[in-house]
């Protein structure tokens, strides 16, 4: 039930966003995996931007971690909802570290609040793609660092 309200949000969200857009009922709008255009950052992270300005607005992208990836403890100021497409992902909030972690495989969900500080791991072999909608614009706060 969870899972479909997020979904029912980001689908509003995503008619409020296309009110402006005028299409005939023709065209349905397509991201093909080898078309993305991936952005990666300095810490090997990629996004390929789907809908929206990730730094300006709400936004939904395609999402890479490399292998083996571990990000430091963090926040962000808007929620998260996730979809994994391929790979094995942990996300852990910061008073769960060393608990037992649950693995979301390729077709979980996954939903992290607004300033809820935690890290996210990429636990396969293969990179980890997620399909991520945030209900902000982006920010990355590592914990124990000011917000910019």
């Amino acid at each position: 039930m969870r899972m479909m309200k997020c979904l029912g949000v980001a689908a509003l969200s995503l008619i409020a966003s296309n009110a402006a857009i005028k299409a005939s009922a023709e065209e349905i709008k397509r991201a093909v995996q080898q078309d993305l255009d991936w952005e990666t950052t300095g810490e090997g992270v990629a996004f390929a931007p789907l809908k929206g300005d990730r730094f300006k607005e709400s936004y939904m992208a395609m999402v890479r971690l490399p292998a083996g990836f571990v990000s430091p403890v963090h926040v962000k100021s808007a929620g998260m909802y996730g979809l994994v497409v391929a790979g094995e992902m942990v996300h852990v909030a910061e008073g769960r570290i060393g608990d037992a972690e649950n693995v979301l495989k390729s077709g979980d969900y996954y939903e992290i609040p607004a300033g809820l500080p935690h890290l996210s791991k990429c636990v396969s072999q293969v990179d980890c793609v997620t399909f991520l909608y945030q209900d902000g614009r982006f920010d990355f706060v590592p914990v124990g660092e000011e917000p910019q």
